[in-house]
């Protein structure tokens, strides 16, 4: 009878897909040997202490968004970031990130810059974001048009019980004054000030090694989602082409 009972116990854990010690071993000496030797030599355990682990774990995420934020579904590789860093436009040239990351944008938004969710594991520790980070002009006028009308809201999200527990305070690197066409005096004059919209909630590392590391990143975004579900409503109205000409990639003028 007791032996049953452990059983049933064990089967009622939910062990899900974390990291190891050796992900972070090898994090931490990429700081130090941040080389292209260095790395081909360590290699087979990149590939499975570091990307076949955040591939599971990316897997592990994506059945938990699928039952509050199904347009943000992503196939894992398609989910992972890169490890190489782009060093084309970098006074740094070193050539690999020292965290791992994955990112989940809003289907059929990728190209426009909608917001999403974002998760970073580091030696540093281990970051939860949601929202759109540092969008550009485009985008920032869109968010800033629609808070004209729907602030009373967007507040309302901000203060709910899961976000301010889970989430530290949005920073948003705000203006020092109203942006240029929007009134300075109005009820929403703080919040049109704002420059970047993401929630940002921070683990320690050790989070990472726990097989109940994807359920605290799923209820971050999932107490993030509404957030994200508010921002995607004017950034859905973003054309690929005003993206483009906002980054100087077109010689195009875009409608203010």
């Amino acid at each position: 009878m007791h032996a049953t009972t452990s059983a049933r116990q064990k089967e009622s854990v939910r062990v899900g897909p974390h990291f190891s010690e050796q992900t972070f071993d090898f994090l931490e000496e990429l700081e130090h040997r941040n080389n292209r030797e260095w790395f081909e030599e360590h290699k087979p355990t990149y590939e499975l202490e570091l990307k076949a682990r955040m591939l599971e774990v990316i897997e592990a995420i994506n059945v938990r968004l699928e039952t509050f934020a199904p347009e943000h579904l992503r196939p894992a590789p398609k989910a992972m970031l890169r490890i190489y860093r782009d060093v084309r436009f970098s006074n740094d040239k070193t050539p690999y990130k020292t965290h791992l990351a994955a990112n989940w944008p809003r289907q059929g938004l990728e190209k426009t810059g909608g917001a999403g969710f974002f998760l970073q594991v580091g030696v540093h520790g281990v970051m939860v974001a949601a929202g759109a980070w540092s969008p550009g002009s485009p985008q920032l006028r869109a968010i800033r048009e629609y808070l004209l009308d729907h602030h009373d809201e967007l507040r309302q999200l901000l203060a709910a019980e899961p976000v301010t527990r889970l989430a530290e305070p949005l920073d948003g690197r705000p203006l020092l004054r109203a942006p240029q066409g929007f009134p300075a005096e109005h009820p929403a004059a703080d919040l049109l000030r704002v420059r970047s919209w993401a929630l940002i909630s921070r683990l320690p590392g050790d989070a990472a090694l726990g097989d109940d590391f994807v359920d605290a990143v799923a209820e971050r975004f999932q107490a993030l989602a509404p957030l994200v579900d508010f921002l995607n409503v004017p950034l859905s109205t973003v054309t690929p082409l005003e993206r483009e000409a906002s980054a100087g990639r077109r010689n195009v003028t875009v409608g203010r």
